[in-house]
C-alpha cells in the first residue's frame, strides 16, 4: 500500500471500532451534556468572561477523555502487526486526522448545548466558532503526540499531564486571547496573530509528531 492508502486505512479502522463500540463516545457525549448541564444549575447567569472560561474548560478535559486513549487502547500484538504493515508515519497521521475529526464533532456539539443552555453574549459569532475550530484541532494534535509518547510509558496517564501541562497552557492562553476578540465583537484584523500562532502551533506539533513518532514505535 502506499502512503496515502495506508492512512486512509487507518483511519477507516479507527472509525469503525469506535463505530463498533459506542462506549467511549457516548461516555464523552454524556460528560460534556452533563457538564454543562450542571454548570448552568450551578451558575444560571454568568458573565462573558466566566462564559468563555467555562466553555474552555469544559472543552479541555473533553478532548482529554477522548484523546487519552488513542494509544493505551492498543495491544502489544495489534501494535507489531501495525508494524509488519504500515509505516509508523501512516499510523501517527492517521490518529491526528481521526482525533481531530472527532474533537471538531465533539466541539461543535458542546457549543451547540452550552450556546442553548447559557445566554449567548457573543459579538462576533463565526470568529468565535473559528476559534472553537483552530481550538478542536490543536487539542487534537497535542493530545495524540502526548499519548503517542506516553502510551510507551508504564505509568502513562502520569507521564501524559507533565508532558501535556508546558504544551497546553500557551496553547490554552491564545486561544482564550482569540475568543475574548470575538465575544467582545473587535475587528477581526485585531485576532490575525492569535490565528496565525494558533495555525504554526499545528503545523509544528505535526512535523514533530512525524519525526518523533518513528523513534518511539521501533522501541
Amino acid at each position: 500500500m502506499n502512503f496515502l492508502t495506508q492512512i486512509q486505512f487507518l483511519v477507516y479502522k479507527e472509525m469503525l471500532l469506535e463505530w463498533r463500540s459506542k462506549f467511549a463516545l457516548n461516555s464523552i457525549l454524556l460528560y460534556v451534556v452533563s457538564t454543562v448541564f450542571v454548570c448552568y444549575q450551578a451558575f444560571r447567569s454568568v458573565d462573558g468572561t466566566v462564559w468563555n472560561a467555562l466553555f474552555w474548560i469544559i472543552l479541555l478535559f473533553a478532548s482529554v477523555n477522548a484523546i487519552a486513549r488513542s494509544f493505551v487502547q492498543e495491544s502489544k500484538g495489534r501494535q507489531l502487526y501495525y508494524y509488519t504493515l504500515v509505516s509508523p508515519q501512516a499510523i501517527i497521521l492517521s490518529k491526528i486526522i481521526y482525533n481531530v475529526i472527532l474533537m471538531l464533532g465533539l466541539s461543535v456539539l458542546a457549543f451547540f448545548v452550552y450556546s442553548v443552555v447559557f445566554k449567548n453574549p457573543l459579538g462576533d459569532p463565526p470568529l468565535y466558532f473559528l476559534a472553537v475550530v483552530l481550538g478542536s484541532i490543536s487539542f487534537a494534535t497535542v493530545f495524540t503526540m502526548i499519548s503517542g509518547i506516553s502510551a510507551k510509558a508504564n505509568n502513562s496517564g502520569t507521564l501524559m499531564a507533565i508532558l501535556g501541562f508546558p504544551v497546553i497552557i500557551p496553547l490554552l492562553i491564545v486561544l482564550i486571547k482569540l475568543s475574548k476578540n470575538a465575544m467582545d465583537g473587535l475587528d477581526r484584523t485585531v485576532s490575525y496573530d492569535e490565528i496565525i500562532v494558533l495555525l504554526a502551533i499545528n503545523a509544528i506539533v505535526v512535523a514533530v509528531s512525524l519525526l518523533l513518532f518513528p523513534y518511539i514505535w521501533r522501541d
